[in-house]
């Protein structure tokens, strides 16, 4: 009978270090995750925890740009190294922009947005979009001639992107509004895309 006491006892305490050592396992595993996130992960877990649904607010979401520009914007789309985005801005109703990864200073998530930007997101096969760098979204605008709205940061310039290069732009400059013909062209800027801290048409 006492033998009995005695592996019972000894049998709970090997469940209690094997649950530990799994409890142990499980805190590790978590922080290896966290470390891994990337801040595009976040911005997604933040769009995916509002369900995708870009049709209302809740997947608005604010960044700070580097020198301390604030938008608030809805994320539509992850590429490798940037984000297109609704402007969510009074008097920018409809305009699109794209943000350069890199050009975010911090994102300024709510309190209701902070734990969902953590969780993980569920696998699934890697999208195209998802592979495609930001020169390559440049000159789809620079081939449908769209005007733009370049913010560097050295302050905003309007006009058409004229050509993409590997690392920068040349960008032709012209008033709001008006086509790109050349006797509208005011000056050309040749801008290197680390400069780049959004793009914004429509």
């Amino acid at each position: 009978m006492r033998w009995d006491l005695l592996f019972d006892d000894l049998e709970s305490q090997l469940d209690q270090e094997q649950r530990d050592e799994e409890r142990a396992l499980a805190i590790e595993e978590e922080r290896l995750r966290l470390g891994r996130l990337t801040l595009r992960d976040r911005l997604s877990a933040i769009v995916s925890a509002d369900g995708g649904d870009r049709s209302d607010h809740t997947a608005s979401v604010r960044v700070e740009l580097q020198g301390g520009r604030i938008l608030a914007l809805r994320p539509l789309a992850f590429g490798r190294d940037w984000m297109s985005a609704e402007l969510k801005e009074p008097g920018r109703g409809g305009a699109q922009c794209i943000v350069p990864l890199g050009a975010i200073a911090a994102l300024l998530p709510t309190r209701a947005q902070l734990d969902p930007s953590l969780e993980p997101l569920p696998e699934s096969a890697a999208r195209l979009a998802e592979r495609i760098g930001l020169p390559f979204v440049l000159r789809d605008l620079c081939r449908r001639r769209t005007h733009v709205q370049l913010t560097t940061v050295d302050g905003e310039s309007h006009g058409t992107i004229d050509r993409v290069a590997r690392d920068h732009i040349d960008l032709a400059l012209h008033d709001a509004g008006s086509p790109r013909r050349e006797r509208e062209v005011q000056g050309y800027r040749v801008v290197p895309l680390a400069r780049v801290l959004l793009v914004a048409f429509r």
